[in-house]
């Protein structure tokens, strides 16, 4: 029913930026929040930053000042601005969109930042 799709992972110098965009697509009404997780190896998976459809974000104490989050709502789309990337900033990027209290994931995208 709900498609979220991911793009802008890679591979990147410490230091430099990138900006992932999760699109959601099908019959969407109304997406309430909408998020960005990370897992990287052995550890859990953890959440970065999310946004209301108001426009109401937060953040993880470990990407404060770093990492932006923003929405369209007309597109359906959610971006993470990441700047000043550091090593420890490496995972697997997994969007989120929330709709009438169900939870929807995209597939996730690779972010590696090398020293």
């Amino acid at each position: 029913q709900v498609q979220l799709v991911e793009s802008g992972g890679g591979l990147v110098q410490a230091g430099g930026s990138l900006r992932l965009s999760c699109a959601a697509s099908g019959i969407i009404l109304s997406i309430d929040t909408m998020g960005w997780y990370r897992q990287a190896p052995g550890k859990q998976r953890e959440l970065v930053a999310w946004i209301t459809r108001a426009g109401s974000s937060n953040y993880a104490d470990s990407v404060k000042g770093r990492f932006t989050i923003s929405r369209d709502n007309p597109k359906n789309t959610v971006y993470l601005q990441m700047n000043s990337l550091k090593p420890e900033d490496t995972a697997v990027y997994y969007c989120n969109a929330v709709v009438r209290a169900y939870n929807y994931w995209g597939q996730g995208t690779q972010v590696t930042v090398s020293s």
